[in-house]
């Protein structure tokens, strides 16, 4: 889920919210977006947090903020309740299913 909070909150213009099932699969994660937004993005190195315990991993690229948890951490934190009132980015590709992935 991709979350617009520009209007709303000063320090970032997005927030990507997102969970894995276990540890290595939110490492697994972490890792991918860490390599993907390397190669696409020229901002400063993103400062990162969480990787001790791995229930909530937070990966600060400055405008964008990615948030990946754990089940039972997203269910416990509920981000998408708490930033309710921000528009919702529509991440659907053309010519995918249409459902948007979150």
């Amino acid at each position: 889920m991709v979350i617009d909070v520009s209007d709303i909150l000063g320090i970032a213009d997005f927030f990507v919210i997102t969970s894995g099932t276990n540890t290595r699969q939110i490492r697994t994660i972490v890792d991918e977006i860490q390599k993907r937004m390397k190669e696409s993005w020229a901002g400063e190195t993103p400062r990162v947090e969480g990787l001790e315990d791995l229930e909530w991993v937070l990966v600060d690229f400055g405008d964008i903020v990615v948030h990946v948890f754990g089940t039972d951490a997203r269910d416990l934190y509920d981000l998408e309740r708490l930033w309710a009132d921000a528009p919702v980015v529509d991440t659907r590709v053309v010519g995918t299913a249409d459902a948007p992935v979150s």
